[in-house]
């Protein structure tokens, strides 16, 4: 064994040497990573996911960076509002790297970076809006975040795929101020409403009201059309029929009239005047004649 190891030393040898540099050479990048190679110190390539070959004992994998998307730990800054407001405001950003050429040879902490960068915008920005705005528009402070880290990251080599306001804090005297002012809102608008009701309550008797006078108004014109009409059928009777008829009309009143008092309670004995007795005569007579 000895003599065939000594024999074949060099193959061996050159064996060896051959495995070590297949091995340094071949490289499997995870789908999650991109690895920089650097030739003497310097930057040779960026391998992507999958199977990758470099020069053996020349190039170097220098750095392997993720490409995950990342979320900067929350940050909280403080700022003062267009209307002299303190509020302390916690945001998150996500981001991840798609250059890492450039992020390894630009920035040293990207994070803190990042983190700094987004201070100095909030501030910029919530400077320049009331605090009203800030609770309302948060959406116009992503925007500006978003847009303003776009063009500053872009020469890192990162992308920011979202940012996030997640509170807006405020001061024990501001939030008291502001229950007060909410408060004070309420009760207006409680107040309002109630006034509202009040006078929808008017209006409504107001229409009932002019309601029931036309249904009375209409019922009088009806009464008074049926009067009337039955005016002219006796008035129609008597250029017809004459006298008679106007004096059987009235008979036949003073006996209704008659029949209408004797049906009343406690009413059974009526004294009567003598000529409205010998009307009462006339009338039966007329009516006995018809």
């Amino acid at each position: 064994m000895e003599d065939f190891i000594g024999a074949n030393i060099v193959w061996l040898a050159l064996a060896a040497l051959l495995v070590v540099t297949v091995f340094l050479g071949v490289r499997v990048v995870p789908q999650s990573e991109k690895y920089v190679v650097e030739r003497f110190g310097r930057l040779q390539s960026v391998l992507g996911p999958g199977l990758n070959l470099i020069v053996p004992f020349i190039d170097t994998v220098a750095h392997r960076i993720s490409i995950l998307e990342r979320q900067l730990p929350s940050s909280r800054q403080d700022a003062i509002t267009a209307d002299n407001v303190l509020v302390q405001v916690e945001t998150s950003v996500f981001y991840r790297i798609i250059e890492p050429e450039k992020t390894v040879y630009r920035i040293r902490d990207v994070d803190g970076a990042i983190a700094a960068t987004v201070a100095g915008i909030v501030r910029a920005e919530i400077g320049t809006m009331e605090l009203d705005e800030v609770q309302s528009n948060r959406s116009r402070v992503i925007a500006r975040i978003s847009e303003s880290l776009a063009n500053v990251v872009d020469d890192w080599g990162i992308e920011v795929t979202r940012a996030e306001i997640l509170d807006v804090n405020l001061d024990e005297a501001t939030r008291a101020a502001m229950l007060q002012q909410l408060n004070a809102e309420r009760a207006r608008r409680a107040q309002v409403t109630e006034a509202e009701g009040k006078k929808r309550a008017v209006e409504l008797a107001a229409d009932a009201e002019l309601y029931a006078a036309e249904q009375v108004a209409k019922a009088r014109r009806i009464q008074a059309d049926a009067e009337a009409y039955a005016t002219r059928v006796v008035a129609e009777a008597i250029r017809e029929n004459g006298l008679e008829a106007a004096q059987y009309q009235v008979a036949l009143k003073q006996v209704e009239a008659l029949a209408s008092v004797a049906q009343g309670p406690g009413k059974q004995t009526i004294i009567l005047p003598a000529d409205a007795v010998a009307a009462f005569g006339d009338a039966f007579k007329l009516l006995r004649g018809r």
